[in-house]
């Protein structure tokens, strides 16, 4: 099994003021020729929003986009006339295939708005371009990891791209066998909160992990964890 390690103090950051926004991986104005991306996972962004504000509608193409909110209010449009405000709980996915309009913005006017942003490449370029929102409650099991995204059908939510994206909540200690799903995929998992060990390694909040060449492994899980576990082709 090989491994790479990303420490939370390790990642992009920048202060716009309105926003505050940490990258794991190259973005924007965050360059590191060792942080190019994980196998299909090229982008995940921890954004912080501030009341009321957002990104002004901005274009994409031939890229998977995944945004998760974990606080707050977050209010989309596109290009496609559709218009949505999701919570934590919620999932919204955007196949931009061959090319989309959005904006991104916090729907509250009081609340901090915090969600990750996660971009995968796809497996097919130039389709046409899907948005779908899925309230994923059914589907999150106490003390369970609990998968939420599939190309397979074994969840509402899919991507273009054989990914598959787990979530799980923990108020106990627990250890969780990881099988991958597809020869030949890496898995990355990011602590939202909480603490883990894993591979030999203790990973807390904000840390992930990218492990590959392994057909499963342990994950050890603290009381108060919350993780995010995304597998991806490499």
């Amino acid at each position: 099994m090989k491994k790479v390690i990303d420490r939370a103090s390790s990642r992009g950051y920048f202060h716009h003021g309105w926003l505050k926004t940490y990258h794991t991986f190259c973005f924007a104005n965050y360059y590191n020729p060792e942080k190019i991306h994980f196998g299909a996972l090229r982008v995940l962004n921890d954004d912080s929003v501030a009341p009321s504000k957002g990104f002004d509608t901005h274009p994409h193409k031939n890229m998977e986009v995944i945004s998760i909110p974990l606080n707050g209010y977050l209010t989309h449009g596109d290009s496609v006339q559709n218009t949505k405000t999701i919570t934590p709980g919620d999932i919204q996915v955007m196949s931009t295939g061959s090319g989309i309009y959005h904006s991104e913005f916090n729907g509250s006017d009081k609340e901090q708005l915090e969600f990750l942003q996660i971009w995968i490449f796809p497996k097919i370029e130039n389709t046409k371009p899907e948005y779908n929102n899925f309230d994923i409650r059914s589907l999150l099991k106490p003390n369970e990891l609990c998968l939420i995204l599939s190309p397979d059908g074994k969840t509402p939510a899919s991507i273009k791209q054989d990914a598959w994206f787990s979530m799980g909540n923990f108020d106990t200690e627990k250890i969780i066998e990881y099988k991958i799903h597809q020869e030949g995929n890496g898995v990355y998992i990011f602590v939202i909160e909480g603490e883990i060990s894993v591979a030999k390694e203790r990973l807390t909040k904000r840390d992930g992990i990218g492990l590959w060449d392994t057909k499963g492994f342990p994950i050890h899980v603290t009381k108060g964890t919350q993780l995010l576990v995304m597998e991806v082709p490499m």
